[in-house]
């Protein structure tokens, strides 16, 4: 936390500054925004404060929606597997082991 008090009358009465939260948590600065907006709205700007917080939730919500999917761990794991069970499969036996499976076949059956 900041030692130093000395911002806006609006977060003096917080018990952790808005932006020292932002940055314990990394945020980007959309999120920060929404934070920023949210902490303050009762002691500044009213709902004019909830509405731009909206706005900066709704462009955050915009950007991450364009963003692609990612993957769970289990989805992860799965699709590896598929992708070892599909090289497996691809595989294809040699003529040397083409030939052994017929001499057995033949061994087996006295063709």
């Amino acid at each position: 936390m900041s030692a130093n008090n000395s911002g806006p009358s609006h977060y003096k009465d917080k018990t952790i500054q808005p932006w020292d939260f932002i940055i314990a948590l990394n945020l980007n600065y959309l999120e920060g925004n929404v934070v920023k907006y949210v902490c303050r709205w009762r002691q500044k700007n009213g709902i004019d404060d909830l509405n731009k917080a909206k706005h900066y939730l709704e462009k955050l919500i915009e950007v991450e929606s364009k963003k692609p999917k990612s993957k769970t761990k289990r989805e992860k794991a799965v699709a590896k597997a598929d992708e070892q069970q599909a090289k497996r499969s691809r595989k294809r036996a040699s003529p040397k082991d083409q030939g052994d499976a017929v001499r057995r076949l033949r061994d087996t059956w006295a063709i």
